[in-house]
């Protein structure tokens, strides 16, 4: 019975904004202009990063790689969301609805890490000065790098490996990408162990990322208080502010969104905390790194100005 029907689902159906179908065209332009803001910023950051040598440091080296992850972030949602509300009940089939979520889950953990890397590298910058340089030398940053990617794709290889060997009765998704728990909701039986697996690494990723930043600014906070002149901690601290914003955020959301029992949320509610975590999270980065940190604003000044003349 499970066999057929594995066999008899092929494709699926997003459910997506149906019940705001009188807002679609509404929805489809917002979305799409922070769409194009989020694309726009996140490019901005990675070039003006690339191209000026004042920001070829490892805090901006991070800076890019999570700028990078979160353009292929939006890409692996967002343009589905958008032609889904142009043409409704588009069907996705079973091999792009596991890609897709393979590659969300995948960028989703990848992110949580690389803002744990961040604040690590703020702690060492802060906490150690003099060794800085030395400790977040070129080969340490790639490790970091690729230690956050090969988190991620190892925990959505498990994620996804348990959710597609469930048997499918159902082809309607109630939301508008193929995330965890609306995929999982179609399977003809029981998915305790599924959600189990589910929270077990959810838990692990938001916890041990938490944890990293937690300590960190802790070691951060205490080195700053003890520092004589006013002035000096208010720089220490304005160069952390970019980095806490964003790591609130992200992991409110990414906690509500996974952590959170099974039936707390309406179906209107989890729309709109997904929409939290995959349009407006995306573009929260570039709009926050760029207004608030002055690095960034004299380098896009000297790049404008290299321009013109």
């Amino acid at each position: 019975m499970q066999r057929k029907n594995l066999t008899e689902v092929t494709e699926f159906v997003f459910l997506g904004f149906s019940s705001f179908h009188e807002h679609r065209t509404t929805l489809f332009v917002v979305f799409l202009i922070l769409y194009t803001l989020t694309l726009a910023g996140n490019v901005i950051i990675v070039t003006i990063i690339c191209i000026d040598h004042h920001l070829h440091t490892p805090m901006y080296f991070f800076l890019s790689m999570l700028a990078s992850s979160e353009m292929l972030y939006t890409l692996v949602i967002i343009p589905h969301m958008l032609s889904g509300l142009i043409a409704q009940n588009q069907p996705i089939t079973l091999a792009a609805c596991t890609t897709q979520l393979f590659f969300f889950v995948t960028l989703a953990i990848n992110n949580c890490f690389l803002l744990a890397v961040m604040g690590y590298d703020r702690y060492v910058a802060i906490c150690n000065p003099l060794r800085y340089t030395v400790i977040m030398s070129k080969r340490m940053r790639v490790q970091l790098m690729c230690g956050a990617f090969g988190i991620g794709l190892a925990l959505a290889a498990i994620q996804v490996a348990s959710i597609f060997t469930l048997p499918f009765c159902h082809r309607v998704i109630g939301h508008f990408f193929c995330d965890i728990l609306p995929v999982m909701k179609l399977s003809c039986i029981d998915t305790t162990l599924n959600e189990i697996i589910n929270f077990a690494v959810s838990s692990f990723v938001i916890l041990v990322s938490m944890s990293v930043v937690f300590i960190s600014y802790v070691l951060i906070i205490s080195t700053i208080l003890k520092i004589a002149s006013a002035e000096g901690r208010k720089k220490a601290f304005a160069t952390c502010a970019s980095h806490l914003t964003v790591v609130i955020v992200h992991y409110g959301s990414a906690s509500i969104a996974y952590l959170k029992p099974k039936s707390a949320n309406s179906a209107e509610q989890d729309l709109l905390l997904s929409v939290t975590y995959t349009i407006i999270t995306p573009l929260l980065n570039p709009v926050v790194y760029s207004l608030r940190n002055k690095e960034v604003k004299d380098a896009l000044r000297r790049a404008v100005g290299r321009h013109i003349s």
